[in-house]
């Protein structure tokens, strides 16, 4: 199964236990600059769970509209699991959803470091009613391959994380 088959099947699971549950979804996205949004919304039905993303791909879009504090992305950068999280928080609770994915990475071929490689992506997972978060998990991942393969493996994890929380609450 291919990259591009494994994502549509994964999201088109995702949609089928989002409406058995009720939930709906979100996602703050950088270094995959929309490609979770059009992950979800290339299934039929999914206007149904999913209720829309925010491409923050600059810092300034991070802070302004997610609510990223200002000083946590001077202290630990974009690429950080303080900014992922906050991403994540920022997202379910402006856009009212139940579940929310944030990634913020570095897609390359430019960018990386000796710290934060290229490759090196953090995602944050929250969900939760109203304005407190019930819960908000993070994971750093190291992808490896060109700018498009890390961006889809980037997608590829956030739909299994975003699957596995929905069938823990089933």
């Amino acid at each position: 199964m291919s990259l591009d088959e494994e994502i549509l099947e994964l999201a088109t699971r995702l949609g089928e236990k989002l409406q058995a549950i009720g939930w709906k979804i979100t996602a703050a996205e950088s270094c995959t600059g929309g490609a979770i949004a059009a992950a979800i919304t290339s299934v039929s039905g999914a206007s149904g769970w999913f209720e829309g993303s925010v491409v923050s791909y600059a810092n300034r879009v991070k802070r302004d509209l997610l609510g990223v504090d200002a000083e946590d992305l001077e202290k630990f950068g974009a690429v950080s699991e303080p900014v992922a999280r906050q991403m994540a928080v920022g997202v379910l609770n402006r856009l009212d959803a139940n579940l929310a994915v944030a990634v913020t990475g570095i897609a390359g071929p430019d960018g990386g470091s000796e710290d934060k490689p290229v490759g090196t992506v953090w995602l944050a997972w929250a969900h939760g009613e109203g304005q407190e978060p019930l819960d908000v998990v993070a994971h750093c991942r190291h992808f490896s391959g060109t700018r498009a393969e890390i961006q889809a493996q980037t997608v590829l994890e956030a739909l299994r994380g975003l699957l596995q929380i929905v069938e823990s609450h089933e």
